[in-house]
């Protein structure tokens, strides 16, 4: 074929694919969902994971998918963010799953488990390690399709108006905390506190409640919490990588075009990956401000720490005994978490180690 030719034909085709995607778009529903988010605006870094959804679902569509997003308490209060999804009062919601779990503590595994998974774990078992494929088959009953939508990472210990020097000091404690920490917790002579994020600082000025935990340094100094509780802990060893999920009502995500399906995936993928490095990038100076101002950084005691664990997988293999549907998802997990805290143990945790004893310009062994 001659040059000229194939090059006059090449661009014949190349037009006609130009036109056909017009067409395409042009064959595809104008669709107008709501989105009720179970976080205020002010928490932006999670809030604004199902921005990005909206704005990306809306641009890879030419505007033709637009998804209308609610905060917390705008048409649906954060309780009701689940029963919302499910019954269709709304289509699509944004929520951390563990905050259901007086339905069935199984919904915890979506979000967070005491002593759990970190943020990089929680992905590996969801996207390749089948977790997705069991939890999608749990939500069928809450009439949800489920889409991992940002993580936090592994969250602080919390906002304490005392020191904690051993497990002596939590007998008593008011601490807002709930889900299954706040049973690990209450094990250990802690009085669980559900209180909403507005309700937090003015409940530590007050003294109405002892302690709190939110998320992370980038939110916590925002909130203000630094001003009404002076030692501020961790590791939110309950939340070694808390996870949100978008809810969408199953049967409208069934009859939404696979195109919009695949795209409205794709944007939650994104979003997942972009809350976490909003908090990585954000929380060290957050950091560093409230050290400057006086907040007292305190790591909890190894014997809490060892309390808690022993109390936590007492509490698993008690669930499991007496929830089929718990049982089923806890053996896969945690077969999974045993593998990757031994593979975590060689490269990462080396790596990792090394990298920390070089912070102050030492390198170890180095004479």
């Amino acid at each position: 074929m001659e040059r000229r030719s194939f090059l006059k034909q090449a661009g014949a085709g190349l037009a006609a694919g130009a036109a056909a995607a017009p067409a395409l778009a042009a064959d595809l529903p104008a669709i107008k969902w709501r989105l009720a988010s179970g976080f205020p605006k002010t928490v932006d870094a999670i809030f604004g994971a199902a921005e990005t959804v909206s704005k990306h679902v809306a641009a890879a569509t030419g505007g033709k998918f637009q998804i209308s997003l609610f905060a917390a308490g705008e048409i649906v209060p954060t309780p009701g963010v689940l029963d919302a999804v499910k019954d269709g009062t709304v289509e699509m919601g944004h929520a951390a799953s563990y905050w259901y779990i007086g339905k069935d503590p199984t919904l915890a595994f979506d979000t967070a488990i005491p002593f759990g998974l970190n943020s990089r774990q929680q992905n590996a078992w969801l996207m390749n390690g089948g977790g997705l494929e069991l939890l999608r088959e749990f939500f069928k009953d809450y009439n949800i399709y489920n889409i991992p939508c940002g993580n936090t990472g592994t969250q602080m210990g919390g906002w304490f108006r005392k020191e904690i020097k051993s497990i002596e000091d939590l007998k008593g404690l008011k601490f807002r905390i709930g889900g299954f920490a706040g049973q690990v917790l209450a094990r250990l002579g802690v009085v669980p506190q559900q209180i909403p994020p507005a309700d937090i600082y003015p409940s530590l000025e007050k003294g109405t409640i002892d302690a709190a935990e939110w998320v992370a340094p980038y939110d916590d100094l925002k909130l203000g919490f630094s001003k009404v509780a002076k030692y501020y802990y961790y590791p939110g060893f309950w939340e070694g990588g808390a996870q949100l999920s978008l809810y969408v009502n199953a049967k409208k995500f069934a009859e939404l075009p696979k195109e919009y399906q695949a795209i409205l995936e794709d944007a939650c993928a994104f979003a997942n990956a972009e809350m976490q490095a909003r908090y990585d990038a954000r929380n060290p100076h957050a950091l560093k401000q409230l050290l400057a101002s006086g907040t007292q950084l305190r790591p909890f005691p190894n014997d809490v720490m060892a309390a808690a664990y022993k109390v936590t997988y007492e509490l698993y293999e008690e669930t499991a005994a007496k929830n089929p549907k718990f049982k089923k998802i806890y053996d896969h997990w945690k077969k999974f978490r045993d593998d990757q805290l031994q593979w975590f143990a060689v490269a990462e945790n080396r790596f990792d180690n090394f990298m920390q004893a070089t912070r102050h310009g030492t390198i170890p062994g180095k004479k």
